[in-house]
Protein backbone atom coordinates (compact mmCIF):
# COMPACT_ATOMS: atom_id res chain seq x y z
CA UNK A 1 0.00 0.00 0.00
CA UNK A 2 1.49 3.32 -1.00
CA UNK A 3 1.56 6.36 1.28
CA UNK A 4 -1.45 8.06 -0.34
CA UNK A 5 -3.58 4.94 0.09
CA UNK A 6 -2.28 4.41 3.63
CA UNK A 7 -3.30 7.90 4.69
CA UNK A 8 -6.78 7.60 3.20
CA UNK A 9 -7.31 4.16 4.77
CA UNK A 10 -6.02 5.11 8.22
CA UNK A 11 -7.95 8.38 8.27
CA UNK A 12 -11.18 6.65 7.26
CA UNK A 13 -11.41 5.27 10.80
CA UNK A 14 -11.15 8.73 12.37
CA UNK A 15 -13.27 9.48 15.45
CA UNK A 16 -16.76 10.92 14.95
CA UNK A 17 -15.68 14.49 15.80
CA UNK A 18 -14.01 14.63 12.37
CA UNK A 19 -17.29 14.02 10.62
CA UNK A 20 -18.42 17.06 8.65
CA UNK A 21 -15.09 18.82 9.11
CA UNK A 22 -14.43 19.15 5.39
CA UNK A 23 -17.77 20.76 4.72
CA UNK A 24 -17.38 23.13 7.68
CA UNK A 25 -13.94 24.20 6.45
CA UNK A 26 -15.24 24.72 2.92
CA UNK A 27 -18.04 26.94 4.26
CA UNK A 28 -15.53 29.00 6.23
CA UNK A 29 -13.36 29.36 3.13
CA UNK A 30 -16.33 30.63 1.14
CA UNK A 31 -16.86 33.34 3.73
CA UNK A 32 -13.27 34.56 3.41
CA UNK A 33 -10.36 32.37 2.37
CA UNK A 34 -7.75 35.03 3.21
CA UNK A 35 -8.61 34.68 6.91
CA UNK A 36 -7.66 31.00 7.05
CA UNK A 37 -4.35 30.04 8.69
CA UNK A 38 -1.74 28.42 6.46
CA UNK A 39 -2.40 24.88 7.66
CA UNK A 40 -6.10 25.15 6.80
CA UNK A 41 -5.30 26.56 3.37
CA UNK A 42 -3.03 23.57 2.78
CA UNK A 43 -5.69 21.29 4.21
CA UNK A 44 -8.22 22.56 1.66
CA UNK A 45 -5.74 21.84 -1.12
CA UNK A 46 -5.09 18.34 0.22
CA UNK A 47 -8.84 17.61 0.06
CA UNK A 48 -8.34 17.32 -3.70
CA UNK A 49 -5.33 15.04 -3.41
CA UNK A 50 -6.84 12.84 -0.71
CA UNK A 51 -10.62 12.84 -1.21
CA UNK A 52 -11.32 10.86 1.96
CA UNK A 53 -10.15 10.96 5.55
CA UNK A 54 -8.85 13.61 7.94
CA UNK A 55 -5.96 15.53 6.39
CA UNK A 56 -5.57 18.16 9.12
CA UNK A 57 -2.77 16.22 10.88
CA UNK A 58 -0.95 15.86 7.56
CA UNK A 59 -1.27 19.57 6.77
CA UNK A 60 0.06 20.49 10.21
CA UNK A 61 2.90 17.96 9.93
CA UNK A 62 3.99 19.43 6.59
CA UNK A 63 3.85 23.01 7.87
CA UNK A 64 5.92 22.04 10.92
CA UNK A 65 8.44 19.93 8.99
CA UNK A 66 9.14 22.60 6.37
CA UNK A 67 8.71 25.65 8.63
CA UNK A 68 5.73 27.20 6.89
CA UNK A 69 3.60 27.03 3.77
CA UNK A 70 6.31 28.46 1.50
CA UNK A 71 8.70 25.79 2.70
CA UNK A 72 6.16 23.07 1.92
CA UNK A 73 5.67 24.29 -1.64
CA UNK A 74 9.42 24.65 -2.26
CA UNK A 75 10.37 21.28 -0.77
CA UNK A 76 11.75 18.64 -3.11
CA UNK A 77 9.42 15.70 -3.88
CA UNK A 78 11.82 13.31 -2.10
CA UNK A 79 11.72 15.46 1.03
CA UNK A 80 7.93 15.70 0.92
CA UNK A 81 7.61 11.94 0.70
CA UNK A 82 9.57 11.55 3.92
CA UNK A 83 6.50 12.89 5.74
CA UNK A 84 4.15 10.04 6.67
CA UNK A 85 1.05 10.20 4.51
CA UNK A 86 2.67 11.86 1.49
CA UNK A 87 2.80 9.61 -1.53
CA UNK A 88 3.65 10.29 -5.18
CA UNK A 89 0.34 11.93 -6.05
CA UNK A 90 0.33 14.29 -3.05
CA UNK A 91 3.95 15.27 -3.70
CA UNK A 92 3.15 15.92 -7.36
CA UNK A 93 0.11 18.03 -6.50
CA UNK A 94 2.16 20.17 -4.11
CA UNK A 95 4.86 20.70 -6.73
CA UNK A 96 2.18 21.65 -9.29
CA UNK A 97 0.96 24.35 -6.90
CA UNK A 98 4.53 25.56 -6.44
CA UNK A 99 5.07 25.76 -10.20
CA UNK A 100 1.84 27.74 -10.56
CA UNK A 101 3.02 30.30 -8.00
CA UNK A 102 6.35 30.60 -9.82
CA UNK A 103 4.66 31.20 -13.16
CA UNK A 104 2.37 33.83 -11.69
CA UNK A 105 5.36 35.63 -10.14
CA UNK A 106 7.36 35.34 -13.37
CA UNK A 107 4.47 36.75 -15.41
CA UNK A 108 4.56 39.91 -13.32
CA UNK A 109 8.18 40.41 -14.42
CA UNK A 110 8.04 39.26 -18.04
CA UNK A 111 7.52 41.70 -20.91
CA UNK A 112 8.07 44.68 -18.64
CA UNK A 113 11.25 46.67 -17.95
CA UNK A 114 12.72 44.90 -14.93
CA UNK A 115 14.01 48.12 -13.44
CA UNK A 116 10.50 49.62 -13.32
CA UNK A 117 8.96 46.47 -11.82
CA UNK A 118 11.58 45.95 -9.13
CA UNK A 119 9.17 44.92 -6.37
CA UNK A 120 7.71 42.23 -8.65
CA UNK A 121 11.23 41.02 -9.42
CA UNK A 122 12.11 40.75 -5.73
CA UNK A 123 8.89 38.83 -5.09
CA UNK A 124 9.71 36.46 -7.95
CA UNK A 125 13.27 35.65 -6.88
CA UNK A 126 12.16 35.16 -3.29
CA UNK A 127 9.39 32.78 -4.38
CA UNK A 128 11.85 30.88 -6.56
CA UNK A 129 14.82 30.63 -4.22
CA UNK A 130 14.18 31.58 -0.59
CA UNK A 131 13.48 28.00 0.52
CA UNK A 132 15.76 26.06 -1.81
CA UNK A 133 17.84 23.59 0.26
CA UNK A 134 20.91 23.96 -1.97
CA UNK A 135 22.63 27.02 -3.32
CA UNK A 136 21.74 28.02 -6.88
CA UNK A 137 23.34 30.66 -9.05
CA UNK A 138 20.93 32.13 -11.59
CA UNK A 139 21.20 34.90 -14.16
CA UNK A 140 18.42 37.10 -15.48
CA UNK A 141 19.32 38.10 -19.04
CA UNK A 142 17.86 41.43 -20.22
CA UNK A 143 17.50 43.08 -23.62
CA UNK A 144 18.19 46.72 -24.54
CA UNK A 145 14.86 47.74 -22.97
CA UNK A 146 15.76 45.90 -19.76
CA UNK A 147 13.04 43.35 -20.43
CA UNK A 148 13.60 39.76 -19.36
CA UNK A 149 14.91 37.50 -22.13
CA UNK A 150 15.63 34.47 -19.97
CA UNK A 151 16.04 33.34 -16.38
CA UNK A 152 18.57 30.52 -16.30
CA UNK A 153 20.21 28.46 -13.57
CA UNK A 154 23.93 28.57 -14.35
CA UNK A 155 24.95 26.25 -11.57
CA UNK A 156 23.71 24.34 -8.53
CA UNK A 157 25.90 23.46 -5.60
CA UNK A 158 25.89 22.40 -1.99
CA UNK A 159 24.19 23.92 1.04
CA UNK A 160 26.68 26.80 1.03
CA UNK A 161 28.40 27.00 -2.35
CA UNK A 162 27.56 27.06 -6.06
CA UNK A 163 30.57 27.53 -8.34
CA UNK A 164 30.31 30.45 -10.77
CA UNK A 165 32.33 30.99 -13.93
CA UNK A 166 32.27 34.61 -15.15
CA UNK A 167 33.23 33.57 -18.68
CA UNK A 168 30.19 31.26 -18.86
CA UNK A 169 27.89 34.09 -17.80
CA UNK A 170 29.39 36.37 -20.46
CA UNK A 171 29.26 33.64 -23.13
CA UNK A 172 25.60 32.92 -22.46
CA UNK A 173 24.76 36.63 -22.53
CA UNK A 174 26.31 36.88 -25.98
CA UNK A 175 24.37 33.83 -27.19
CA UNK A 176 21.12 35.44 -26.08
CA UNK A 177 22.09 38.89 -27.39
CA UNK A 178 21.57 40.24 -23.88
CA UNK A 179 22.57 43.82 -23.13
CA UNK A 180 22.51 43.42 -19.35
CA UNK A 181 22.22 40.85 -16.61
CA UNK A 182 21.09 40.59 -13.01
CA UNK A 183 22.88 37.98 -10.94
CA UNK A 184 20.85 36.03 -8.38
CA UNK A 185 21.78 33.36 -5.89
CA UNK A 186 20.41 32.04 -2.63
CA UNK A 187 21.78 31.38 0.84
CA UNK A 188 20.11 28.23 2.21
CA UNK A 189 21.18 29.34 5.70
CA UNK A 190 18.44 31.98 5.45
CA UNK A 191 20.73 35.00 5.93
CA UNK A 192 21.06 36.97 2.65
CA UNK A 193 24.12 38.94 3.77
CA UNK A 194 26.72 38.77 0.93
CA UNK A 195 29.92 36.93 1.76
CA UNK A 196 33.42 38.03 0.77
CA UNK A 197 33.38 35.26 -1.86
CA UNK A 198 30.09 36.66 -3.25
CA UNK A 199 31.65 40.13 -3.51
CA UNK A 200 34.80 38.86 -5.23
CA UNK A 201 32.84 36.76 -7.72
CA UNK A 202 30.55 39.69 -8.55
CA UNK A 203 33.54 41.90 -9.35
CA UNK A 204 34.85 39.24 -11.73
CA UNK A 205 31.52 39.02 -13.55
CA UNK A 206 31.28 42.82 -13.77
CA UNK A 207 34.77 42.95 -15.27
CA UNK A 208 34.04 40.18 -17.77
CA UNK A 209 30.85 41.98 -18.80
CA UNK A 210 32.55 45.36 -19.14
CA UNK A 211 34.88 44.01 -21.79
CA UNK A 212 31.88 42.85 -23.84
CA UNK A 213 29.70 45.87 -23.01
CA UNK A 214 27.27 43.77 -21.02
CA UNK A 215 26.05 45.65 -17.95
CA UNK A 216 25.57 43.96 -14.58
CA UNK A 217 22.66 45.86 -13.04
CA UNK A 218 22.71 44.13 -9.67
CA UNK A 219 23.44 40.98 -7.72
CA UNK A 220 20.58 39.77 -5.51
CA UNK A 221 21.20 37.36 -2.64
CA UNK A 222 18.04 35.57 -1.52
CA UNK A 223 17.39 34.07 1.90
CA UNK A 224 14.37 33.26 4.02
CA UNK A 225 15.09 36.49 5.94
CA UNK A 226 14.89 38.67 2.83
CA UNK A 227 16.70 39.74 -0.34
CA UNK A 228 19.99 41.68 -0.28
CA UNK A 229 20.87 43.94 -3.22
CA UNK A 230 24.54 44.60 -3.97
CA UNK A 231 23.63 47.94 -5.53
CA UNK A 232 21.57 49.04 -2.52
CA UNK A 233 24.40 47.99 -0.22
CA UNK A 234 26.94 49.99 -2.24
CA UNK A 235 28.89 46.88 -3.20
CA UNK A 236 28.85 47.62 -6.93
Amino acid sequence: MNADAWWAASSAAAPPHHLGHRERLRRRAQQGIAALPDYELLELFLFRSLPQGDVKPLAKALIERFEGLAGVLCAAPEALRQVKGVGPSVALDIKLLHEATLRISRAAVARRPVISSWSALLAYVKTALAHEPREQFRVLFLDKKNQLIADETMNEGTVDHAPVYPREVARRALELSASAVILVHNHPSGDPTPSSADIDMTRQVVEAGRVLRIAVHDHLVVGREGVASFKALGLM
